[in-house]
């Protein structure tokens, strides 16, 4: 067959055959008297054979490998073509983020789209430094991308870099908070602890701490940690469990204290933390170390119950324990003094003496 019938029934151009045939991929078999190309069945047999490694992603030097080198091995190609493919889908996925980073912008003319651009730039840099002037030296009026930012924040590793991202987050247009709650699921503990602090960052929404009570039960102390400490200081009381086990494990145990004494201003969830913490303690497992960090939450809380419990305390089989016990009865009981020695209310409907000086 000559090369305008190979052509027609194979599909590759004319143009295509002659390079093959400059490669050494597909030489015609013969040629006419008038020296045109011959091609013998097996020759377009070899075409098709060429076009199907071609549809695999393989350059023309490596089918000519594939083809030629009686050593290559399939399995070998294959494994190649998979590595690359994964190579090039993440580069692509890398494009179209910056391509989403852009458009939500919402750019007004291309100097918002180089902005935009040359941010990206300088999140990308493997200089911890510059990409901290990235986040902190923009300029006046500038729009950081929140979702830019909040993928850049999963990523940085730099505690110092992280922390300049996530201020710059919690005052971006957006919130960033689905990239952010996306990486709370990762199977990384370490993008989870970043999702965490940032969305620990953000202004209060009722989202942001939906996504914080989702990892209350992490596997990772410092996840859940993190998101008991920030629900907790909003007064939320779902976090009392995790914050009592924080106490119980020593993980950020003073923290979890002082979190735990200010919800416990609410009658209902001092009842409840009380029963936890006492629960804690008549615990098998309980050990001298976890009582004395149970005492020290215990004088965190308010009322009587606190501290008729360290009053048993103090009667502990182990030394240390009861020594403890007894020093936070004695600031209990000076806290109650104290409180029963405060002056009285003023009046503020009247000259600003106390009413019983009227």
């Amino acid at each position: 067959m000559l090369i305008g019938e190979v052509a027609r029934r194979s599909g590759v151009s004319p143009r295509m055959l002659r390079h093959y045939d400059a490669l050494g991929l597909v030489r015609p078999t013969g040629r006419t008297v008038g020296g045109y190309r011959a091609y013998s069945a097996e020759d377009v047999r070899r075409i098709f054979h060429v076009e199907s490694l071609r549809s695999l992603g393989l350059s023309l030097k490596q089918i000519g490998r594939a083809l030629e080198d009686p050593a290559f091995s399939p399995s070998a190609l294959v494994g190649d073509l998979i590595r690359w493919t994964e190579d090039r889908l993440e580069r692509e996925r890398e494009l179209l983020a910056r391509l989403r980073a852009i458009d939500a912008s919402a750019p007004a003319d291309w100097q918002d789209v180089l902005h935009v651009v040359s941010l990206m730039q300088g999140l990308d840099s493997a200089s911890a430094a510059r990409r901290q002037q990235t986040v902190l030296g923009r300029r006046e009026g500038a729009v950081f991308p929140a979702e830019l930012l909040a993928g850049a924040v999963l990523s940085e590793s730099d505690p110092v870099v992280a922390g300049a991202l996530r201020w710059a987050l919690a005052r971006s247009d957006g919130d960033g908070l689905a990239t952010l709650a996306a990486g709370l699921h990762s199977d990384d503990a370490d993008v989870r602890r970043r999702a965490v602090l940032a969305i620990a960052a953000l202004p209060e929404t009722p989202a942001a701490w939906k996504a914080l009570e989702e990892v209350l039960g992490d596997t990772d102390p410092t996840v859940r940690g993190q998101a008991a400490l920030a629900l907790g200081g909003r007064g939320v009381g779902a976090a009392v469990p995790a914050l009592v086990g924080m106490v119980v494990e020593g993980v950020n145990d003073v923290d979890a204290a002082e979190v735990l004494g200010a919800l416990s201003r609410d009658p209902d969830r001092a009842e409840r933390i009380m029963a936890a913490l006492v629960g804690e303690l008549a615990a098998p497992s309980a050990g001298p170390a976890t009582r004395i960090r149970l005492a020290q939450a215990l004088v965190e809380l308010s009322g009587d119950a606190p501290l008729e419990v360290l009053r048993g305390l103090a009667r502990d089989d182990d030394r240390a324990v009861a020594l403890v016990a007894s020093a936070f009865v004695g600031v209990l009981d000076k806290r109650s003094a104290e409180d029963r020695d405060d002056p009285p209310p003023v009046d503020s409907g009247g000259d600003g003496r106390p009413s019983d000086a009227r």
